[in-house]
């Protein structure tokens, strides 16, 4: 599914709400401190991608970063070259392409990093959802990460959708990016204001990551998704977008529309507690059994709609 432009973090010109954490990077950088290794640790959509695009504009094209609004500055030469990844001094890998980071990549990569490269700056190595890759990826990223060269540095990106193998961790410089309630909303306003977002779900009671929240509202938006209409109709449309592109992201977002889903019911108070909750823990399993097991979607479908409507 094509979503717009600025869902992308390397496109994302400014940096809402982490102002205090880039300046905690840069100020490392500058004094020469920053980790070999560093991983940043939050939940997926909270901003460690784009702050750590931000960070790399300020070091490589610096002349056209403005630190004050934490913005920069689109069609020169380094941005154009940063969002096509042919900039020589950053290589990004990203285990949401887990099935196809296979041990060979790491061991080219080890190849690539030992070379010297062409501009006299430090490289950056960006492993983003590090703890999607799979552990013949990562045992051999640990040799390469346990005695990284002088001029290389490691930036991992942890969504925290699954553990990740504590070698790994224990190499690890881990800065953790929380937001609380009020810097999440404020996030989330900002994004509204910029980009003149139709708000279908509410921020407040979502909870949900700013990142998150404006995809999960973009989808629903244009698949005319209604929290209040047929559930299994809207999950049928859902289930058929992951179908479709095989998307992370829409297993995260049916998660959420089911517990959603289900904690109205509760709210409503149609129903015993005890029977909704035996329900959504019927629903859930059978959802991961048919992303686990690649099940038949209309069996799916037929299963939940007989445990939901008529016992």
């Amino acid at each position: 599914m094509t979503l717009p432009v600025y869902f992308d973090p390397k496109k994302s010109l400014n940096l809402f709400g982490l102002n205090e954490n880039f300046i905690f990077l840069k100020n490392l950088f500058i004094k020469d401190k920053l980790p070999k290794v560093l991983m940043l640790s939050g939940h997926k959509g909270c901003g460690k991608s784009t702050l750590i695009n931000h960070l790399l504009f300020y070091i490589f094209d610096n002349d056209n970063y403005n630190e004050k609004n934490n913005e920069f500055v689109i069609n020169t030469s380094f941005y154009n070259q940063f969002i096509n990844n042919i900039f020589s001094n950053i290589i990004y890998l990203s285990g949401f392409d887990f099935k196809n980071i296979k041990i060979e990549n790491i061991r080219n990569l080890k190849t690539k990093i030992l070379q010297t490269s062409i501009l006299n700056k430090p490289r950056f190595i960006i492993l983003d959802d590090i703890e999607l890759f799979n552990n013949y990826s990562l045992n051999a990223l640990l040799k390469i990460i346990e005695e990284p060269s002088e001029n290389n540095y490691f930036l991992l990106i942890n969504n925290k959708t699954k553990p990740l193998i504590e070698t790994i961790k224990s190499r690890c410089l881990d800065i953790k990016i929380l937001l609380d309630n009020k810097k999440r909303q404020s996030i989330i306003q900002s994004l509204i204001k910029k980009f003149s977002i139709n708000l279908i779900i509410d921020p407040q009671t979502s909870h949900l990551s700013p990142g998150n929240l404006i995809k999960f509202n973009y989808i629903y938006d244009e698949n005319k998704i209604l929290q209040e209409d047929n559930f299994l109709k809207n999950l049928g449309v859902l289930l058929n977008l992951y179908k479709k592109d095989k998307d992370l992201l829409f297993i995260d977002m049916i998660s959420f529309f089911t517990d959603n889903h289900f904690n109205k019911l509760i709210e409503k108070n149609l129903y015993s507690n005890d029977k909704i909750i035996e329900q959504k823990r019927f629903v859930r399993e059978n959802i991961n059994k048919f992303f686990l097991y690649n099940l038949n979607q209309n069996a799916l479908l037929n299963s939940i709609n007989y445990k939901v409507n008529i016992e």
